[in-house]
C-alpha cells in the first residue's frame, strides 16, 4: 500500500469509531502528517459536535508544524455553517499547505465548494485517494443525498425449510427461529442505524420493543405502519421509552416520543414514506418485516442490503420467507445459526 493510501486508511479506521453516533452526518476521519509522521488525528465523534478536521488540528501539540504538514481526510471538508463552522476555513486559517481528500461530499451545500475555497487560498488539494473505500464507508450518507431516500436494510430470520413465521391462524405467539448470539447481533445493528420499520401485523401479534437491550448504543426510531389506527396503545411501540413514528391515514396529534405521519393509502405508500424519512433526515432504516412489508420493498427494488438469519429448525408449514437475489457480501456462523448479508446489484 502506498504512503498516501496508508494515511487515508488510518482516516477510515478513525471514522468508523463514529458509527451510530453521527447520523445524519457522515463518518469522517482525519490525520495530519509532518515529514511522514502522524502528528495529529481525530474523527467526527457525535452529531452536532466538532468535525474530524477540528479534532485533528486541536490534537497537534506544536501548531507551528501545521505550516509544513499534509492533512488527510476521508471526506471533503465542509464549506458551510451548520452545527459547526466550515472546516475548509479552519484549514486555511491554520495555513496547512497540502490537503488530501478521499472523496467529494455529495451534500449540495458542500459538493466541491470546500475544495474550491481551499484552492483559491493557495492550498494544494488532491482528491480520490481510496475513493471507493471512502464511499463504501459512508454508503448510507451517499444514498441519502444522491437517491433522496434512506439507506434500506432488510432483515429477517428463516427456518431451514424456508419459513419466517408459523401459521398465525393456529397460534398467535411469535416463534423463536434463531439464538441468543443472533439476537445480540441484531441489537448491535439496531444501535448503528437510524430507524426500524415494521408492519401492522408484526406490531399487533409480536408486540416487539424494537429497542437496543443486548448491546450498548443509541435507540433507533421505532416505526410502524397502521393504516386505520387499529393498533392497541398498550403495545411497546406506545410506551414512550424510545421515539416512535406511526404511519397512518389519519391525522393524530403528536405527543412526547410519539409522532403520527399521515400517508395517502390510495396511492403507493413506499415512495411517500421514504420521501418523508428523507425530509426528516433519517439516514438509514431497517425493515424488520413481516412478509408483506418485506416483499413490498423487494418487489419495488427499494433495498440496499439484506440480513438473512437462518435458524437450525424446521416449521413444516407457515409463512414463506421472501425470495431474494443479490450479491453475497458477508457470511457469519453464529453457533447453530447462520447470517448471510446480501447487497442489491
Amino acid at each position: 500500500m502506498s504512503t498516501p493510501n496508508i494515511f487515508m486508511q488510518r482516516c477510515l479506521d478513525l471514522a468508523l469509531l463514529g458509527m451510530g453516533d453521527v447520523a445524519p452526518n457522515p463518518m469522517v476521519g482525519c490525520v495530519i502528517v509532518h515529514e511522514g509522521i502522524i502528528i495529529g488525528e481525530g474523527y467526527h465523534e457525535k452529531y452536532g459536535q466538532a468535525h474530524a478536521e477540528v479534532n485533528a488540528i486541536r490534537s497537534v501539540k506544536n501548531p507551528e508544524l501545521l505550516l509544513t504538514s499534509t492533512l488527510y481526510v476521508s471526506l471533503e471538508p465542509c464549506s458551510h455553517f451548520g452545527k459547526t463552522p466550515p472546516c475548509s476555513d479552519l484549514i486555511i486559517e491554520n495555513r496547512i499547505p497540502h490537503v488530501v481528500i478521499g472523496t467529494i461530499d455529495p451534500f449540495a451545500s458542500v459538493a466541491g465548494k470546500g475544495i474550491e475555497r481551499m484552492q483559491h487560498s493557495g492550498v494544494k488539494v488532491e482528491v480520490g485517494v481510496l475513493e471507493n473505500e471512502c464511499r463504501e464507508l459512508n454508503r448510507r450518507f451517499f444514498t441519502f443525498h444522491e437517491k433522496k431516500r434512506p439507506y434500506i436494510l432488510l432483515k429477517w430470520a428463516q427456518t431451514l425449510d424456508g419459513f419466517i413465521d408459523t401459521d398465525r391462524t393456529e397460534t398467535q405467539h411469535p416463534s423463536w427461529i434463531t439464538n441468543a448470539l443472533s439476537k445480540r447481533l441484531v441489537h448491535k445493528q439496531r444501535s448503528e442505524e437510524s430507524a426500524i420499520l415494521i408492519g401492522t401485523n408484526t406490531a399487533k401479534y409480536d408486540n416487539p420493543a424494537l429497542t437496543v437491550r443486548e448491546w450498548t448504543g443509541n435507540q433507533p426510531i421505532r416505526m410502524a405502519i397502521d393504516r386505520t389506527g387499529r393498533l392497541d396503545t398498550g403495545l411497546h411501540l406506545f410506551d414512550r421509552k424510545a421515539p416512535s413514528w406511526i404511519f397512518s391515514s389519519q391525522e393524530t396529534p403528536e405527543t412526547e416520543n410519539l409522532k403520527f405521519i399521515k400517508l395517502d393509502f390510495n396511492e403507493n405508500i413506499l415512495p411517500q414514506l421514504l420521501s418523508e424519512l428523507h425530509k426528516q433526515g433519517v439516514l438509514s432504516v431497517i425493515v424488520e418485516g413481516g412478509s408483506k412489508l418485506l416483499n413490498s420493498f423487494l418487489e419495488a427494488g427499494l433495498w440496499d442490503e439484506a440480513f438473512v438469519y437462518s435458524g437450525n429448525q424446521f416449521f413444516g408449514k407457515g409463512v414463506t420467507a421472501p425470495h431474494i437475489s443479490g450479491e453475497v457480501i458477508g457470511f457469519e456462523k453464529l453457533d447453530d445459526c447462520k447470517l448471510h448479508v446480501l447487497r442489491k446489484v
